[in-house]
């Protein structure tokens, strides 16, 4: 898949010294920074939920607890 950017000069050079600096292709940058983005997202969305789980009830347990529970120990 291809797409194409309008940027300005200064975001282009910016952009491209980036990339440079730590050896990645714009490609790549691009990928790495749209993938980090769709994560970031997902994470805040999985945060949220378990917040709303944890308002609901809101019993908290030690690790000890929760190896036993678990059948760790």
């Amino acid at each position: 898949m291809a797409f194409s950017l309008r940027l300005s000069n200064e975001d282009t050079m910016l952009i491209k010294n980036y990339a440079s600096m730590h050896n990645i292709s714009i490609s790549e940058l691009f990928r790495q920074a749209v993938l980090e983005k769709i994560e970031d997202e997902y994470d805040l969305k999985a945060y949220e939920k378990a917040i709303v789980a944890y308002k609901a009830d809101n019993e908290t347990y030690t690790l000890d607890q929760a190896e036993k529970e678990l059948g760790l120990i």
